[in-house]
């Protein structure tokens, strides 16, 4: 009989929070399919009633990319890290050895990635919004980011793990709150007819008239 529920502990030694995660991975089948939904819990050795873990942590669904994908975004983003790998062991249900799921953290924000498989897929109706201060910034982003992916109007693109992302600059948002009305709708017109956003087009429509 294939196993339930899988559990395993693994322990760390990072200076700043040795402890261990302990690993849940619970598996339901219903109607001829396979689902898979997965628990972590942190726990320090320094106060082992301690519980650290992000209060809300975007869950990622890749199919047997999830390692490659985490690392490509820690590579792109400042102040970013990978925490923990988890592998398969000898239960499975994937071969032992391949990475069942990870936990990485993208400017101090935490993620949470998982080798699901091919059932499910990333839609554009969920994204990740990048405020971006500079456009040196917006250019950088957009390029590493849309490479072998696809380019989508608005500031929104597509990576090559399927992703949506929205490359915006704040300046976009304090010029379409504007309380002249007539200047933000100048910016969403001239917004809309963009795929990566360009500040300076954005400025010249808001100082047109």
């Amino acid at each position: 009989m294939a196993p339930e529920r899988i559990v395993n502990t693994e322990r760390f030694d990072e200076a700043w929070y040795p402890g261990e995660a302990l690993n849940t991975l619970v598996l339901v089948e219903k109607g001829g399919r396979t689902t898979l939904a997965q628990t972590v819990r942190t726990c320090s050795r320094h106060n082992p009633e301690e519980t650290r873990m992000q209060k809300i942590v975007p869950f990622l669904w890749f199919d047997g990319k999830a390692e490659e994908a985490m690392n490509f975004y820690v590579s792109i983003f400042k102040n970013s890290k990978v925490v923990r790998v988890t592998r398969y062991g000898d239960a499975g249900p994937g071969p032992k050895g391949t990475v069942m799921s990870a936990t990485f953290q993208l400017e101090g924000q935490e993620f949470y990635a998982l080798n699901g498989g091919p059932q499910f897929t990333f839609t554009p109706a969920i994204s990740l919004f990048v405020n971006c201060e500079t456009q040196q910034e917006v250019d950088e982003l957009w390029k590493k980011l849309s490479a072998g992916g696809r380019e989508d109007p608005c500031g929104w693109l597509q990576d090559k793990y399927g992703l949506s992302w929205q490359i915006i600059p704040t300046a976009l948002g304090k010029m379409l709150g504007d309380k002249d009305p007539q200047k933000a709708n100048r910016v969403m017109q001239a917004m809309l007819k963009m795929k990566k956003i360009d500040i300076k087009g954005l400025q010249q429509a808001y100082d047109r008239g």
